[in-house]
Parts: structure tokens; sequence; C-alpha cells
């Protein structure tokens, strides 16, 4: 029977080599494990979106949970035992090719947003109920000094789906694009960071600002 010359054979003498060493060094790598699997399992996620896979309400309600998995996970995976490794250094290392799923997770924070149209009238005022409520939550979680990131940006990810369902607006309602810019601003930044103290004032101010034209414009669409 003809053998490969060039095979070599295994040495039983030589140890085994492990991944890890301690169960804390086990507990990061699978951390790191899920962030990784969450990144692509949200590129595979828009890939199919954009291809006209899945629907729209399948494909936002798996945004939304990819998307609050992500801070959970990104805070596990690369906290402060971690180097101050980020999100994007993270894919970098790992050769990730996912440029839908960092703008996703690291830039708009949002599923896909898609204006509804004005039909239903029960189906406006739930919507602007919720609406209210998600500013007022957001308002009051400033007001009251959170500026943690894995607190505000889950906040404002709410208050920003609850806008875009808002029938009858401008395409540059205002309230839209300065919660979007605090929202950029915050997935810009890793889940255990927090805002300072000036920030913390201009993100009330923009909040409340945001309130009043969204409430002016209720007037207006009502009188």
């Amino acid at each position: 029977m003809w053998k490969n010359s060039f095979q070599t054979p295994l040495d039983a003498s030589l140890p085994e080599i492990d991944l890890y060493s301690s169960s804390r060094e086990r507990k990061a790598y699978e951390n790191m494990g899920d962030l990784y699997t969450i990144i692509v399992a949200t590129e595979h996620l828009e890939r199919a979106y954009a291809q006209d896979a899945i629907t729209q309400t399948e494909y936002t309600t798996e945004c939304n949970k990819l998307l609050s998995q992500f801070k959970i996970a990104e805070k596990a995976a690369l906290g402060n035992h971690n180097g101050g490794m980020t999100t994007e250094t993270f894919m970098r290392l790992y050769q990730m090719d996912c440029p839908r799923a960092a703008d996703r997770l690291l830039v708009k924070g949002v599923p896909e947003l898609v204006k509804t149209s004005g039909n239903g009238g029960q189906y406006c005022a739930v919507t602007v109920a919720e609406t209210v409520q998600h500013f007022i939550t957001a308002m009051d979680a400033v007001k009251l000094d959170q500026r943690a990131v894995d607190e505000l940006q889950p906040l404002l990810s709410d208050l920003m789906n609850a806008l875009v369902q808002l029938p009858d607006t401008p395409n540059d309602f205002g309230p839209n694009h300065k919660v979007q810019k605090w929202l950029e601003k915050l997935n810009a930044m890793r889940a255990v960071e927090m805002i300072d103290e000036d920030d913390g004032r201009q993100l009330y101010h923009d909040l409340d600002s945001a309130y009043s034209e969204f409430t002016r414009h209720l007037k207006t669409t009502t009188t």
C-alpha cells in the first residue's frame, strides 16, 4: 500500500494547548463569541432585507432584537477589562467583513426607517400617545442624571422608532434629525462609557426642543 512520505505523524508527547486557563478567560471568549455572532447575524439580516427576502415587520422585529442584544454583548465582551478595545477594532482584529452590520449597529442604531401613511385615526392616536411617552421617559432619564450609553441608547432608539411611525410628517422633520444625531453619537461610544455633564445638558435641551416641535406639529395637523 502506497504511503504518503510527506505525512508527518502526530507526536503524542506534545502537550495540548488550552484556549483558556481559567473560568474567567473562558467566559471572556464566550462573550466575544456572542458579540461576533450578533454582528454576523445583523449582516445577514440586512442583506436579506435588501434582497426583499423578508417582510418589513419581520425585519423590524429581528433588527430591534439584535440592536438590544448588541449593546449587552458589547458591554460584556469589550468592557473595562478588555484594554479599551472598541467594536471597530474587534471587527478589524477578526477580519469581519460586515459593512451593513457596522452601519446599523454603530451608526444608525435603529432599523431601516420606513414612513407610514396617514391611514387610520385610531392607529395615529396610539402612535402619538406612544411617542409622547417615549419623549417623557427619555427626558426624565436625562433629568435624573442617567449618563451611561447602555442606559440612554435604548430610550432614544425607542423614541426614534415611534417618531418614524408618525404619519404625515415632513422628510426634514426636526425631531427626527435631533434624535438621530444623538443616536449616532451614542452608537459611536462603547456601552460602558458615559456622556459628560455638558453633553447631558445638551441632550436634555435637544429633547425638550424636539418635543416642543413635535407638539406644535400635532396642533397644526389637528386644526
